[in-house]
């Protein structure tokens, strides 16, 4: 035969063994960011420009007669423009021969006017200390 005997079970409180603390956190991140930029400016149509004082033309047609299909590619991209063909141009002559005269032609095409490419690396460093402090 057994006998047991228990007895009333009792809580026991938790005292912390501590008066006051702190703790101390460090972290460091290191972030590398790689970028292209790439910036393309258009002429998006032609300028033909013709000034001039004792000077005549044989065609009744300032401009050049004709068209100029043209494209490129940069990088992936294929740009298409159209402008004048400048090999189809009018004949300019003096007026009067052996007079003052100025005579000033000029002519920007449409197309890439301008190709910027701009590649950069950026690093960025993060530290963060924190500190909290306890007490009882």
């Amino acid at each position: 035969m057994l006998l047991s005997s228990a007895g009333a079970a009792r809580a026991v409180p938790v005292v912390p063994n501590f008066t006051q603390g702190s703790m101390t956190s460090h972290t460091e991140t290191t972030s590398t960011v790689q970028e292209t930029i790439n910036s393309m400016d258009y002429n998006t149509g032609y300028q033909y420009v013709v000034t001039g004082t004792n000077v005549e033309t044989d065609s009744a047609n300032l401009a050049p007669a004709g068209v100029n299909n043209t494209s490129v590619t940069l990088n992936g991209v294929t740009s298409s423009w159209t402008g004048l063909d400048m090999s189809n141009k009018p004949a300019y002559e003096m007026t009067t021969p052996g007079a003052a005269f100025q005579f000033t032609e000029s002519y920007q095409a449409p197309g890439l006017a301008n190709h910027t490419i701009i590649q950069r690396t950026t690093t960025i460093n993060s530290v963060t200390d924190t500190t909290s402090t306890f007490t009882q």
